[in-house]
């Protein structure tokens, strides 16, 4: 059975449904990043790719992640549509515990972050490349990044533009018109961006969907163990007909009927299958999404 597909937005394409993020692949940081083999690198890239996934997700931010892509996978190119981020500063030491990774978004900064995940993944354009961080209206107008943007477009380096934006920025970015993408946070446990999800895709936007179950196996250490709880709470597992949480999670995500993907980090071959099992089984069925909607708003878990 092959992964369903959804138009990206105004990008025309079809993308499955089922995306990978590539940040747990990013190595020992000295934060949350875990140490990882060459080996395992290849191994989970290319069954990425074997599974049927055509939509890759990466940073400047992710460590190791872009390296492996390109030594890994880069004579796979046409398989995939290839999505990185810009405004990371380019050539910054690893920040320490509890520290935000700096963001610096002038035209020089930007243009270098795209040169160099040109040369690190191997290949002569990015599909996507998005804003990092959630960038205000007014950043970007005083630093012209849009123009920078569209320079990097003009110039073949780039097919579409778009911005990993949260609330309370992302209106204002939606509003512009210019973004063909918006990477958002959301899941079942995390619903504040289930309107403006809905409202990015009535502009035209593709919608890619980071966090879809709610960052990681509940109790793995990566998780966000506050909204697992929300989900005993609001006692899904009575309505998920035996499916584990996280499957459930997955395939609520994808119910989102302005979805174009959500992308999932592993870097483990068996959660990868697990997930694109997950997917092919489809989104839920309308009354489970409608009570489970209703469960969760009466625990506080609302829109």
């Amino acid at each position: 059975m092959a992964i369903p597909t959804r138009t990206l937005g105004r990008t025309g394409l079809d993308v499955t449904v089922l995306g990978f993020g590539a940040m747990e692949l990013r190595g020992d940081d000295g934060r949350r990043g875990r140490p990882i083999t060459p080996e395992e690198s290849e191994r989970v890239l290319n069954a990425v790719l074997d599974s049927g996934i055509n939509y890759i997700d990466t940073s400047i931010d992710y460590g190791e992640s872009e390296e492996s892509i390109g030594k890994f996978i880069s004579h796979r190119r046409d398989e995939y549509f290839l999505a990185s981020k810009c405004g990371c500063l380019v050539g910054a030491a690893e920040p320490q515990p509890g520290e935000r990774r700096p963001h610096v978004f002038t035209r020089e900064n930007i243009l270098a972050g795209v040169d160099q995940s040109l040369r690190r993944m191997k290949t002569d354009h990015l599909d996507l490349v998005q804003l990092h961080a959630s960038p205000s209206k007014e950043v970007l107008e005083q630093e012209g990044v849009i123009d920078t943007l569209l320079s990097l477009q003009k110039d073949g380096k780039v097919r579409y533009i778009g911005s990993s934006s949260t609330l309370p920025n992302l209106p204002d970015l939606v509003d512009l018109g210019v973004f063909d993408v918006f990477q958002i946070p959301y899941s079942a446990l995390q619903r504040e961006h289930e309107k403006p999800i809905s409202e990015a895709a009535d502009a035209g936007a593709g919608t890619v969907i980071r966090g879809g179950v709610a960052k990681g196996q509940p109790g793995d250490g990566h998780g966000a163990e506050e909204s697992w709880n929300a989900y005993e709470a609001a006692k899904l597992a009575e309505i998920a007909d035996g499916a584990p949480a996280t499957e459930f999670m997955l395939r609520f995500t994808i119910t989102h009927p302005a979805l174009s993907t959500t992308i999932v980090g592993t870097r483990n071959p068996d959660h990868l299958a697990a997930n694109v099992a997950a997917v092919e089984k489809g989104p839920l069925a309308p009354e489970i999404y409608a009570e489970a909607k209703r469960r969760l708003d009466e625990v506080g878990v609302t829109a």
